[in-house]
């Protein structure tokens, strides 16, 4: 390879550079550089350099290293711009180090782990506190009838449950259908199959209609709840709300909170209903089990297995409410704050649902309700 077409030449100690040191040739004067050290070199000449952008400047700074640095300001020949460019990018990677190479050890995942607890304690703190001040806030307005915010109630109704009903009574419905076709297919073998009734109706009843109904609306509304309110403190919306002497607490989630409170249990119960119906479906059309007769079987589940189911709803929509909203206000004031905080409601919704529907089922199974 020719001195042109490398790009450079040394000469008694003084590196020429010559030719075009832009992206485009950066191939060829990589492997033209193979030769260079940077012992050798004691001065930086110019005069035959045509053009250079960022791509040929940081190949001289991988080979020469820092004293770029100080040979560009002695450098000969440079315009004001190459010569400018070189010191910016040598004062820009001077200041970086190669990171560590470090070998994984077992005190790291401990570390994390102790971190990832830290975490998870300071955010139940959190959540205690924002339910603390958010049932405050509602105690104070209880006896204020003037300050009920009831146009935002119905609004958020309207958009937490109504418009909810079809995707809540489609899934329930389907799983229903999912949920006797695996009973009927394991109850075969036992010649039980008029049990899968009974199976469809407990499972419905206690678990999973408010379980599907919660985790719909923990992705559904909880993450609504965040880029609602965090969108707001992006663009300062909730800093005029308090100059205006208004509380976005009550303004903002006592609504969200009382609408989630009234409508999760009307969704668990049509979550319920399309579930028996789903299991119905499967029944006449597999099983040849009437819907006369399936009514009549599911009449006879004791009604305590439902109250059990709906009783958990109001807690799950507390939750859920309270998480979206304070993972909200917990938004710093950027559009990935925004998806971050919107994803993390959604995760912690979820799996405080799960969680605490386990916790409930145990306790129940152990007192015989």
């Amino acid at each position: 390879m020719s001195d042109h077409e490398r790009g450079w030449h040394l000469r008694e100690g003084t590196l020429c550079l010559r030719g075009d040191w832009t992206l485009g040739h950066h191939a060829s004067l990589d492997a033209g550089l193979t030769g260079l050290r940077a012992k050798d070199i004691r001065a930086l000449d110019g005069s035959e350099l045509t053009r250079l952008d960022t791509a040929g400047a940081g190949l001289l700074w991988h080979r020469l290293g820092p004293s770029l640095l100080t040979l560009t300001q002695a450098a000969t020949g440079l315009t004001d711009g190459q010569q400018a460019l070189l010191l910016a990018v040598a004062g820009a990677m001077s200041g970086r180090e190669p990171a560590p190479v470090c070998q994984a050890r077992w005190s790291d995942g401990l570390a994390r782990l102790g971190e990832y607890m830290h975490s998870g304690w300071r955010q139940g703190r959190l959540l205690l506190g924002f339910t603390g001040l958010t049932l405050s806030t509602g105690l104070g307005l209880l006896f204020c009838p003037r300050q009920w915010r009831m146009t935002a109630l119905v609004a958020q109704m309207h958009q937490c449950g109504l418009n909810a009903v079809p995707i809540v009574a489609l899934l329930t419905f389907l799983v229903g259908a999912v949920v006797a076709f695996l009973g009927a297919t394991v109850l075969a073998n036992f010649g039980a199959t008029i049990y899968t009734v009974d199976l469809v109706a407990y499972s419905f009843m206690r678990e999973f209609g408010v379980l599907l109904t919660a985790i719909l609306l923990a992705g559904r509304t909880a993450s609504a709840f965040t880029a609602q309110l965090g969108s707001m403190k992006v663009y300062q919306e909730l800093d005029a709300l308090r100059a205006q002497g208004l509380d976005p607490i009550a303004l903002l989630v006592l609504p969200r909170l009382l609408a989630l409170l009234l409508t999760l249990p009307l969704l668990t119960f049509i979550a319920i209903i399309s579930g028996l119906f789903g299991g119905a479906l499967v029944g006449l059309l597999s099983l040849d089990i009437a819907p006369a007769r399936y009514l009549a079987i599911v009449q006879e589940v004791p009604l305590r297995h439902l109250l059990v189911g709906l009783g958990k709803a109001p807690l799950f929509a507390v939750l859920i409410a309270l998480i979206g909203c304070l993972e909200g206000f917990k938004v710093s004031g950027s559009a990935q704050s925004v998806g971050e905080h919107t994803t993390s409601s959604v995760v912690q919704s979820i799996f405080v649902v799960i969680l605490l529907d386990a916790i409930a089922a145990l306790f129940l199974m152990e007192m015989g309700w």
